[in-house]
């Protein structure tokens, strides 16, 4: 362990215990954790069985049920591994990595100078594809500060380590991630958070209209970036599979309502890939057209 958490606290308490389980026990605490998250009443519970409810109609109440428990397992997973990845060994984390897909074209692009934007969304094991693509390649990723400075220095510190530059959802770092993907580099950049109605447009994902960023499809016409959306699998052994799936030419479509749908219908292609792995405990949906009905 490097020893990065604080030396006090419920949080640096939280941090060191959890790096300095192995891996896969720290799997088997959070896989505890969420399905206790399924055994009782609680927000996540909550938020995860209406989003299913909403995107995957046609599952009957039975197979959503059990898409649920799953979730909240892998959900519990997601948070054993942030400490692993932010003060564990790299090395460790690294070395589970069994695969790739996909890359050749992420390499090509790069090789010709072009520019490349992975959009990473909330889906399997985000924190491990960050310390991957921070450990190959030249890349700047935009993040958003939680309100806890403490956990903001364990992110970043933890994020930079393998070699990765982060910079805040602001103007300045927008600024910052436009430089560098237009001279030839590759940026992260988080497709599915809620952007805020000035800088989103509604979009469908799994056929529910939601506030999708613009900023994505921006950066991409401007730059002629390659775009694909990339994750980290959790395998049924203990280690990661990494998909890196093109977007399409749609995403450089001058209408910001086409490009978006382009984004999330690539998100969607990937979360149908594996959904008991994504986010569904995030209200995806909380910000709704005008006139329209909350949904939570």
């Amino acid at each position: 362990m490097t020893g990065c958490a604080p030396k006090s606290g419920w949080l640096g308490i939280l941090m060191r215990a959890f790096a300095a389980l192995p891996l896969p026990l720290a799997h088997a605490t959070g896989a505890l954790l969420g399905w206790l998250a399924e055994l009782f009443p609680n927000r996540n519970r909550e938020i995860t069985r209406r989003n299913l409810e909403l995107c995957l109609p046609d599952l009957s109440p039975g197979e959503r049920h059990r898409l649920e428990r799953r979730s909240l397992i892998e959900t519990g997973k997601t948070l054993a591994e942030a400490p692993q990845t932010w003060c564990g060994e790299p090395e460790e984390i690294l070395s589970r990595i069994e695969s790739t897909s996909g890359e050749s074209a992420v390499k090509q692009a790069l090789s010709e100078g072009r520019g490349v934007i992975v959009a990473g969304p909330h889906l399997g094991a985000w924190e491990v594809i960050g310390l991957y693509l921070g450990a190959h390649y030249p890349i700047t990723s935009l993040y958003r500060p939680p309100d806890s400075a403490a956990l903001e220095r364990l992110m970043t510190t933890g994020r930079e380590r393998t070699g990765a530059r982060l910079v805040p959802t602001d103007a300045k770092g927008v600024r910052a991630l436009l430089k560098r993907v237009s001279r030839g580099e590759m940026v992260g950049i988080l497709p599915d958070q809620d952007p805020g109605y000035e800088a989103g447009v509604f979009a469908p994902f799994f056929g529910i209209p939601a506030l999708t960023m613009t900023l994505v499809p921006k950066l991409a016409a401007k730059s002629h970036a390659l775009v694909v959306v990339g994750f980290a699998e959790r395998l049924p052994g203990g280690g990661y599979h990494i998909p890196f799936v093109p977007v399409g030419d749609t995403i450089y479509d001058p209408d910001p309502a086409i490009s978006a749908t382009a984004l999330n219908q690539a998100v969607e292609q990937a979360v149908r890939h594996c959904p008991e792995q994504y986010q569904w405990s995030y209200k995806r949906f909380r910000r709704r057209p005008e006139g329209e009905p909350g949904l939570y």
